[in-house]
């Protein structure tokens, strides 16, 4: 696709997924109450733009944590581009917007009597609850692998604490050591993130480590922008990066974290670093609620993201099935909008219509090499389906300048939403 096309695509994919300015529902500070579980990308987004369309509506946000490490981007501290601090955002901002931020984890939910219960023992009511709780690993999805051995081969895929660990290994490796990330099966967060991972890592062991190499165990047989990583690993690091499908030996079935191994049903791989990924699933507070209906995920209504198990809960984000739409942080963007219309047409009496949404994903290989996919996604037969047949990407063959650009486009595109978040 040419530059010019995607230009016009993205010109049109944006209209059409451009949120109306709404007039205030008028809500007084005792009307309908909203409660949000979970800070993040659907969390955040969606506290942020209720506030904007209607000052009046007692908005509280539930987030365990004092400030927000965000998964998208934080490959980038694994590649040495910046510190962990470029990619994490206190919650100051959000509070003074007029949004009641209480850090507590939120440990039950009465659908029946509405409420929220606290790990601090308080309880919170609520006319409309939004939970974005993003994701929990799997544990037991392969042998070996429980939270202790994370502490050996962190999995990172939730950014903060493991992404430093895992960065500590990587500046500790011997030159020439193997560093082996395990890719799971999907469903799983950011579909391209663990490739990602792979050419920002072998981007510091280039400069740093070059007799190093870098190892991709994956379940799958194919990835998406495949062609696109293929190509960068070609050009930026000949010979240092290994994909094995699964069909291939490359689902990672055991791990030892006492002696790094790694092992697929034939091979096994001794590791200076291992990024094991597992299996995921909704975050605890949506399975314990019962929202995932026994399946991991949460079903939702296209339209209104309203959960099919309760009502008045809406569910946002990793945590759901939202038809064809990838778990990303631009999707949940997206839909938190898509659901702040809807419960703003619900608090003035109106049925809230369908909307087109827009995911567009960055992958970055290098500072200065990025290439990009963009989705639309519209109700078809019941559900979120794909607005054109043919994902729209970066084409093979680009030159380095429009790579560079596209590395520009992530970088603003990080600093918008980020931005409209917590800024």
């Amino acid at each position: 696709m040419s530059t010019l096309s995607r230009r016009r695509l993205l010109a049109h994919l944006a209209a059409a997924a451009a949120v109306p300015v709404l007039a205030p529902a008028l809500a007084s500070a005792t009307g309908p109450k909203v409660v949000v579980i979970g800070g993040g990308f659907g969390g955040a987004s969606l506290a942020r733009y209720l506030r904007r369309h209607d000052p009046g509506i007692p908005i509280t946000l539930i987030e365990r944590d004092a400030q927000f490490t965000t998964c998208p981007f934080s490959n980038g501290v694994l590649g040495g581009l910046y510190p962990l601090e470029h990619v994490t955002f206190p919650y100051s901002k959000v509070q003074a917007a007029g949004i009641d931020v209480v850090h507590d984890a939120a440990v039950g939910i009465d659908p029946v009597a509405r409420s929220v219960a606290l790990a601090g023992g308080h309880k919170l009511s609520y006319d409309y609850l939004v939970v974005s709780p993003g994701i929990d690993l799997v544990w037991d999805s392969i042998q070996g692998y429980n939270e202790q051995a994370a502490e050996r081969m962190p999995h990172a895929w939730k950014a903060g604490a493991q992404t430093a660990l895992l960065r500590r290994q990587l500046e500790a490796m011997p030159d020439g050591g193997l560093v082996v990330i395990a890719v799971p099966a999907m469903p799983f967060r950011c579909p391209p993130g663990p490739y990602e991972r792979a050419s920002l890592i072998a981007h510091y062991l280039k400069a740093n480590k070059p007799k190093s190499k870098v190892m991709l165990l994956d379940a799958s047989d194919s990835f998406i922008k495949q062609d696109l990583f293929m190509e960068a690993w070609g050009r930026l690091y000949p010979g240092m990066i290994e994909w094995v499908p699964g069909s291939k030996s490359g689902r990672v079935m055991s791990v030892n974290p006492v002696t790094m191994t790694v092992s697929s049903a034939f091979d096994d791989y001794k590791a200076a670093v291992a990024n094991i990924i597992p299996a995921q699933r909704a975050g605890s507070i949506a399975i314990q609620a019962g929202l995932d209906a026994g399946t991991g995920f949460c079903e939702i209504d296209p339209v209104s993201f309203e959960s099919k198990v309760h009502k008045r809960i809406y569910v946002l984000g990793d945590a759901t099935i939202a038809g064809e739409m990838p778990k990303s942080g631009f999707s949940a963007n997206g839909q938190a909008k898509a659901c702040a219309r809807a419960i703003l047409a619900d608090i003035g009496g109106r049925v809230a219509a369908s909307a087109k949404l827009l995911n567009i994903c960055y992958s970055l290989a290098a500072p200065d090499y990025g290439f990009s996919i963009v989705d639309g996604f519209e109700l078809k037969n019941g559900t979120l389906a794909l607005s054109f047949e043919d994902h729209r990407t970066t084409p093979v063959g680009a030159s380095e300048d429009e790579h560079l650009r596209e590395a520009q486009s992530a970088r603003s595109w990080y600093a918008n939403i980020t931005g409209e978040m917590f800024g």
